[in-house]
């Protein structure tokens, strides 16, 4: 349902947006860069698999992936309809980032409150809280790290490059299309 509305969407262009014969854009309301759309919030990084895995390597390297990973794991858990995976995913939850003796332990408030008991009755939202401390944390902390470490800036000049090249490039095809008519 939600892709036809997308594709209907997508055929009703304006009419500054022209495209080449190659099918390029030659509007310049392309697309936001990757690297803008993570920069406008930490809320946009998370929905792009590509920023996730960016935002990961970060992580990786400040020792704190399990954030993000907990955070995955907790946004899976909640589509998670049947009740038996549902418990299968929340016992892994709780073992691989809350119990004490997790392997990839997350530092939240009341993490002690939580114990295995209420593994037995799960529900979509039973981490919610501990979830929302986990991404604050993400947010006011690393993620404004991120955006000023190498590997963004590094990955936002590279978009920048491509970008001045395919500009470049489409500006020939139609250099080339005007004097060749």
């Amino acid at each position: 349902m939600f892709n036809r509305a997308v594709s209907r969407l997508s055929r009703k262009r304006p009419p500054s947006d022209i495209h080449d014969s190659d099918g390029s854009s030659s509007s310049s309301h392309q697309n936001p860069k990757s690297t803008a759309k993570w920069a406008a919030s930490l809320e946009n990084l998370l929905e792009d698999p590509e920023g996730v895995k960016r935002f990961r390597e970060f992580l990786k390297k400040e020792f704190s992936e399990e954030n993000v990973l907990f955070w995955l794991a907790c946004e899976d858990f909640k589509k998670t309809e049947d009740k038996k995976q549902m418990q299968e995913k929340a016992k892994e939850i709780y073992m691989t980032f809350l119990s004490s003796k997790a392997s990839s332990q997350v530092n939240v408030e009341g993490q002690s409150r939580l114990n295995e008991k209420i593994l037995e009755e799960p529900h979509p939202l039973m981490f919610q809280k501990l979830q929302d401390q986990i991404f604050n944390l993400m947010k006011y902390d690393s993620y404004s790290r991120f955006l000023k470490s190498d590997l963004f800036l590094k990955h936002k000049r590279t978009e920048e490059e491509d970008e001045d090249s395919t500009d470049a490039q489409t500006a020939a095809k139609r250099a080339s299309r005007i004097y060749n008519t």
